[in-house]
């Protein structure tokens, strides 16, 4: 399964599906922050145990890219995830997975505006048929209404979220030659060290509370699949077909995360969200057929 991209990112977007659900399980039972130190802790611990034998071998290549790593960890896994569940008290897990789908498009001119990666003329319409797709979603169906009443507070927070993820995975490709393991543990320690203080201001702000059996339940998998696996599946099938590809697996997100909104959360399926979802889904498979590389 490690040398089989497809089946790697099919599981990750399963998992990451999860994740908003978790997410939004997690409205009123425990804090954005507390979950996302909670979960990237308990990923800390698990990658340390298995990259002990490869630290001290990889170790001049981390402290050289200390600064990059840390980064990588704080935005793509911290403060990515503190966003998401944020905005999952204030929209739903639908509206949330088909605004993340919007990370292609973003990868498409992020590696455009930054190493020059061309684009089509058709690709920029598809890129334009998601940007529409995403507002459509965002503002329930009617797009002119941002111009009167803005969008609602947890898209607009999901659609900074997206940005902040399309940003980490063009960034991958900048990651040191280490031993998977010790970047694992790298990125989940920066991640737990960036969402540390924010915690701190919560505590001293409301008091600590002790995470109750759901609580806990949702810590559980959200290390377990978010974290730990979907983060190792993504990383090896960015490597294996790189960023703009493994990107469009995104796409899935949305699709298993209505199937599951709907079966655990009971939330329904409007047809603003079929619009939103055919718009972005048709816009970054016309953004992937007519792209340059594949015309080369």
């Amino acid at each position: 399964m490690r040398a089989n991209p497809y089946t790697l990112l099919t599981l990750t977007t399963l998992f990451w599906a999860g994740n908003a659900i978790a997410g939004k399980l997690a409205a009123g039972v425990i804090s954005p922050v507390a979950l996302t130190l909670s979960r990237w802790l308990i990923a800390c611990v698990v990658f340390y145990i298995f990259a002990r034998p490869h630290l001290n071998r990889d170790w001049p290549i981390v402290r050289r890219h200390l600064p990059l790593l840390f980064s990588l960890g704080a935005l793509g896994f911290s403060a990515f995830n503190i966003g998401l569940y944020w905005a999952l008290n204030y929209t739903t897990a639908i509206n949330v997975t088909i605004e993340q789908s919007a990370m292609p498009v973003l990868i498409i001119l992020a590696n455009y505006l930054f190493f020059s990666v061309r684009i089509t003329a058709m690709q920029g319409v598809g890129v334009l048929l998601t940007i529409t797709g995403v507002l459509v979603t965002a503002t329930r169906g009617s797009p002119l209404t941002v111009f009167e009443t803005g969008v609602n507070r947890g898209d607009a927070i999901m659609m900074l979220c997206v940005l902040l993820y399309g940003g980490y995975t063009v960034a991958l490709r900048f990651r040191p030659d280490i031993h998977w393991t010790t970047l694992m543990f790298a990125l989940s320690f920066s991640a737990s060290l960036f969402a540390a203080p924010f915690y701190a201001l919560e505590i001293a702000r409301d008091g600590f509370q002790m995470p109750g059996h759901e609580a806990w339940a949702i810590i559980a998998y959200t290390a377990i699949f978010p974290s730990m696996m979907s983060q190792l599946f993504f990383i090896r099938g960015v490597a294996l077909l790189g960023a703009n590809r493994a990107g469009l697996f995104i796409n899935l997100v949305p699709i298993f995360a209505a199937i599951l909104a709907i079966a655990i959360l009971g939330e329904s399926f409007k047809n603003y969200h079929l619009a939103g979802l055919a718009l972005v889904l048709g816009g970054i498979a016309m953004a992937e057929r007519f792209s340059a590389h594949r015309r080369a």
